[in-house]
């Protein structure tokens, strides 16, 4: 099932490349074919800078199910920090 929907994110980061580090401006979700992962459809994340060419890419392949346990990762390791942060800003008072 292809939706060939693609939701875009405006983001602020880095990303290395074949030719090293380069700044990343948005992130381009969709699920569809892979081009390189053996299976049927994949979650497909894009991230990218337009502005400094096709070689300021890095793309990522992953099956639902990794999908999911990326989000739910990204949201364990951002409520940790969120919940050190706050205790350190407490203990600095």
């Amino acid at each position: 099932m292809c939706t060939y929907n693609i939701e875009k994110a405006e983001i602020t980061g880095s990303g290395k490349g074949p030719q090293g580090w380069f700044s990343l401006n948005e992130a381009r979700v969709y699920y569809d074919h892979p081009f390189h992962s053996p299976a049927d459809h994949t979650l497909n994340i894009d991230f990218v800078n337009d502005a400094q060419g096709l070689g300021a890419r890095v793309a990522v392949e992953l099956s639902a199910e990794s999908a999911l346990k990326l989000v739910d990762g990204i949201m364990a390791a951002l409520d940790t920090a969120q919940a050190q942060h706050e205790i350190a800003a407490l203990q600095s008072r």
